[in-house]
């Protein structure tokens, strides 16, 4: 994991039973829209992931990329928490517990294996992911943290 920040948005900075309650309604609207819905003009997947303190299964609903160059069995992610100084709480837990996580996307559940990209590698493919979604690079402006772009790939 990369260091938290210490400057950002603090739009994720809610009281817990507020974000239960966001959560729960990201949740509803991903189940009851499905594909029609995007972010930033992306599509949308359903993380599943374990939570590194409560071991409680956790669900999050995110926009997602595809990697360069396309394949079918890997998804990109970025933990962007709005430009907050912390992670969000899936890169938490998909760091703690990468064998927990699994996604849900165009209504397949699938197991998959987490790797945060690195050096050049997360350059070129946070530069792709900004000309697709502009709204990401203006996260990276208001933190002083490094943003983490994540694979997911399927398990085998």
């Amino acid at each position: 994991m990369t260091p938290r920040g210490t400057r950002g948005s603090s739009m994720f900075q809610r009281p817990p039973w507020q974000m239960a309650m966001l959560s729960a309604v990201n949740l509803a609207f991903y189940r009851l829209m499905g594909r029609r819905i995007k972010i930033q003009g992306r599509p949308l997947l359903l993380l599943t992931t374990v939570g590194a303190k409560t071991g409680q299964r956790r669900q999050t609903p995110l926009g997602w990329f595809d990697d360069d160059p396309p394949r079918k069995d890997a998804w990109l992610i970025v933990a962007s928490a709005g430009g907050a100084p912390a992670h969000p709480g899936w890169y938490v837990n998909l760091a703690r517990r990468p064998k927990d996580a699994s996604i849900e996307v165009d209504g397949q559940q699938i197991a998959v294996e987490p790797q945060s990209l690195q050096g050049t590698e997360r350059e070129r493919a946070w530069a792709r992911i900004v000309a697709l979604a502009p709204g990401y690079g203006q996260y990276a402006v208001t933190t002083d943290r490094e943003i983490p772009v994540v694979r997911l790939t399927r398990r085998p």
